[in-house]
């Protein structure tokens, strides 16, 4: 069904019926019945912050790769594809599959036999404190505006589809997330993302199916973006030869180097957010499972998120623009092509399972930054440099308050978005500024036994102070941009992914060279947190097709057929 382009300036989209009203009121409902149930087993520091390491491999797995699909994924990449056309998918393939298979294969042991309840955690047991406390920091500031994110696109689905109140609606998801997180913890985080993750692609395969039904198919699509845009909109690799052939303004070099080696590695291998989902894993083999398993599904999350903003590019009938010009004009921006789309298709019934679909991506990822915000404070921050003898039942109250602190902040951060393009060009800033020099240490200190508890501190500091200078010298001074993104026509993607790649190799440099000149921890201090000094468990007893590296190698081929077919 088609709305007219009155409907599209009215000040709201569509009206719920009773049946989508009764939808998202049952959503709610259940999420909240969850948390309270799962609270009775929630009562040690192990439960409530690890689900007692006891999910299978395909629960954490699914938890893994659903602790990522909010907003971020949802209304973030479907408005980066508006904007930069199909390059976006580059973030679903070479920015997420190699790293994910990464983390499963090489990664997972060393996180897994330390018994860590965190990154900061290994970082302590391999550098020391100080390295601890500055990554714990980082990275709590980090969630919080992370999850600030998830509410804005949130309330902003409300105000665009329904007309509601932006702050009525961060403040319903708000509490609800608070409410569930802090009475169950972790293991009612994973129980509510497995859930969300099957409303999630039930209800926004809506878009993809009915608008390619509209535009008449994958082909005619292609003619329609290239009428309304460009036909390198279209294309994924075959523009990247110069910085001027393609929308981001990128050479290749940005997306292989910048995002697949850097952006892409330390995200999912030194993230919490999502490394924290396979800590909960039953055992070492469901551990290494679990990214695979998620990285089987990632592939082909470009269904719902890549083709709908392809399909607002030619089915829209307004210019959507970047979110500071849509605010200051009272149009609609690039973070808005989800919502309108949803309210182009969907009618009673449809629209309530949509919406609660939109709803359950953005309170998964405000569940996921949240919970780990709570254990990066309570164990990294709270319990290492406040009270070092607290009990567990102390750990888990700080846990839960903790978890109504994070959503208090986040409430605050919410507003920031605002001053970004779209909610993709913020996110990937701060994945520069805290993600990438993180990467880099964590790698030294798993691959080289010679980092030094000085050279991962003084590494991880200049890294992400770096590229927070860079981010600024490029605000103060535009001409920077030829220095940073090695273009004066890369676009804010483009240089996030450059100013990416440089700090992190400034941050193993230093680490090196640090490294040195100073002395290095015994061989006997290493074992479970250095290759060479850690002995990994065979799998020999599991038959070839039971081994996560067989798995690992049918999804890697899957990849690489994908990347040529939409070259």
């Amino acid at each position: 069904m088609n709305l007219s382009l009155a409907l599209f300036v009215s000040p709201h989209l569509v009206h719920l019926s009773p049946v989508d009203a009764v939808i998202i009121v049952f959503y709610f409902a259940l999420v909240l019945a969850i948390g309270f149930y799962l609270k009775r087993r929630s009562n040690t520091s192990e439960d409530y912050f690890l689900a007692g390491r006891e999910m299978t491999a395909w629960i954490a797995g699914l938890s893994f790769l659903s602790a990522n699909l909010g907003a971020l994924e949802l209304m973030g990449w479907a408005g980066a594809t508006y904007q930069y056309g199909i390059l976006a998918a580059h973030w679903y393939w070479i920015g997420a599959i190699p790293a994910m298979l990464f983390l499963g294969l090489v990664m997972m042991p060393f996180y897994y036999i330390s018994k860590t309840h965190s990154v900061p955690g290994y970082l302590k047991l391999r550098y020391g404190e100080s390295s601890r406390a500055l990554s714990a920091i980082s990275f709590a500031f980090m969630t919080v505006l992370m999850s600030g994110i998830n509410m804005y696109s949130m309330a902003l689905v409300m105000k665009v589809v329904l007309g509601w109140d932006i702050n009525f609606s961060i403040l319903v998801s708000s509490i609800t997330v608070a409410i569930y997180v802090g009475l169950g913890g972790l293991r009612s985080a994973i129980f509510n993302e497995v859930l969300q993750f099957v409303l999630i692609w039930a209800g926004a395969l809506l878009i993809p199916i009915l608008g390619l039904i509209e535009t008449g198919g994958w082909n005619n699509l292609r003619v329609q973006v290239a009428r309304n845009a460009s036909a390198e909109y279209t294309h994924l690799w075959s523009t990247l030869g110069s910085f001027q052939s393609n929308p981001m303004g990128i050479h290749w070099t940005g997306i292989v180097f910048g995002l697949g080696a850097v952006i892409s590695f330390g995200y999912w291998t030194t993230d919490f957010l999502v490394v924290q989902r396979v800590l909960s894993a039953k055992d070492l083999r469901a551990a290494k499972m679990a990214p695979i398993i998620g990285a089987a599904f990632k592939m082909f999350v470009p269904l719902i998120v890549i083709l709908p903003g392809l399909i607002g590019i030619a089915v829209l009938p307004m210019k959507l623009v970047g979110e500071g010009a849509a605010v200051g004009t009272g149009g609609h921006s690039y973070n808005e092509v989800l919502p309108l789309l949803l309210a182009r298709y969907c009618g009673p019934g449809l629209l309530g399972l949509g919406v609660t679909a939109l709803m359950a991506g953005f309170m998964s990822g405000m569940a996921g930054n949240v919970s780990a915000f709570s254990t990066v404070w309570t164990y990294d921050i709270y319990s290492a440099l406040f009270h070092k003898n607290a009990s567990d039942q102390q750990l888990v109250g700080m846990g839960r308050w903790s978890t109504i602190g994070g959503v208090a902040i986040s409430v605050g951060t919410a507003y920031l978005v605002i001053q970004f393009l779209s909610i993709m060009d913020y996110v990937q800033a701060l994945f520069s500024f805290f993600i990438a020099p993180l990467f880099g240490t964590v790698l030294l200190g798993m691959l080289w036994k010679r980092a030094t508890a000085a050279g991962g501190f003084w590494g991880l500091l200049t890294g992400t102070v770096s590229s927070i200078a860079m981010w600024a010298w490029v605000k103060v001074d535009p001409s920077a941009l030829r220095y940073v993104a090695l273009s004066p026509y890369a676009r804010d993607m483009a240089e996030n992914m450059y100013r990416a790649l440089w700090s992190c190799l400034l941050c193993v440099v230093v680490t090196v060279v640090v490294s040195l000149f100073t002395a290095p921890k015994l061989a006997s201090e290493l074992k479970g947190l250095v290759y060479g000094e850690t002995e990994i468990p065979s799998e020999g007893e599991f038959a070839f097709y039971q081994r996560p590296v067989f798995w690992a190698g049918a999804v890697a081929v899957v990849f690489v057929v994908l990347n040529i077919l939409f070259w």
